[in-house]
């Protein structure tokens, strides 16, 4: 099921593993292969994660077992377990990809993000391994994929945003195909020109390669949609242009501090008082919480 231990520096240099990481999995995938219970962990894993490839709805199920089947794994292991589960489910995505007809480009950079999961690994805990592994199973299923600077989610319509759709004179209902948007980083700027030629890509895209599926609208539920935003940044930024795309869904009322801590700054706990005010959104970040405020998910829609 895995390569081998000569073919998979290869395979991991094409899903673009830090180079620094490839000889520890290497070594480590004989310590997987010598111990019959984590390679059975690893085949039933991988078997949950290719089933029904392509087909929406089970994100929840999957992350529920990957986050209550990892602990299981070798302690030597530890956090690359993830790693080898999606490297040996990368045929049957590739299968998948071929049979949809997915460009080979657009199959090699969206699988890519598992290389630059394992360096915000490396950002985050200064150690190898995949940070939140759930986030990578819309790419392996078929059901994410990365146009130039955005990610693009197949999903479907929540209650509440499709309420809100209707309300805007749009006639949706609940369940309906939509694209859910991903701003990855370590892509360089979230320009408007970047953003403008990535949706342009993910219309002709979807088009030809699910068009079964009409999606209408594109949503992004992220703390770079918090309108507080506008209070620190100039109106010519590229947050606040990105920002303008949207009309709002829902405001949450519930803080998500920690998101753009982890995003801006590459750690989620970092002590508020101490964070660095080196740009305009690190200070925007920073200077709010320290006034006492808090940082909310934004939720937003505009029509394809």
């Amino acid at each position: 099921m895995l390569p081998d231990a000569d073919e998979l520096p290869e395979v991991l240099l094409d899903l673009a593993v830090p180079h620094e990481d490839i000889n520890e999995l290497v070594r480590l995938r004989g310590v997987l292969a010598r111990d019959t219970d984590a390679t059975r962990l690893l085949e039933e894993c991988v078997e949950e994660l290719v089933k029904d490839i392509g087909e929406h709805g089970h994100w929840t199920r999957l992350t529920e077992l990957l986050l209550a089947r990892l602990p299981e794994a070798p302690p030597e292991i530890g956090a690359y377990f993830s790693v080898y589960v999606f490297v040996a489910a990368l045929p049957s995505t590739r299968a998948y990809h071929r049979a949809r007809g997915i460009p080979a480009d657009v199959s090699r950079r969206t699988l890519a993000d598992l290389g630059r999961n394992i360096a915000v690994h490396h950002k985050r805990y200064g150690g190898g391994g995949v940070p939140i592994p759930q986030w990578l199973v819309p790419h392996f299923r078929g059901e994410l994929y990365q146009l130039g600077r955005l990610q693009y989610e197949r999903a479907r319509l929540g209650g509440r945003t499709a309420q809100a759709l209707v309300a805007a004179g749009l006639d949706a209902e609940p369940g309906a195909p939509c694209l859910n948007l991903h701003i990855p980083d370590f892509q360089g700027p979230l320009s408007p020109t970047a953003c403008d030629r990535s949706l342009e890509s993910a219309r002709a895209f979807f088009t030809r390669h699910f068009p079964e599926e009409r999606h209408a609208v594109a949503v992004c539920h992220s703390w770079l949609l918090d309108p507080q935003l506008k209070k620190y940044l100039s109106a010519d930024s590229n947050i606040v242009r990105f920002q303008e795309r949207f009309r709002v869904i829902r405001e949450d009322t519930e803080p998500a501090d920690t998101e753009p801590v982890q995003f801006v700054f590459g750690h989620p706990d970092l002590p508020v008082e101490n964070l660095p005010r080196r740009t305009s959104v690190e200070r925007a970040v920073g200077d709010h919480l320290r006034t006492g405020g808090h940082w909310y998910i934004g939720h937003g829609w505009f029509p394809l």
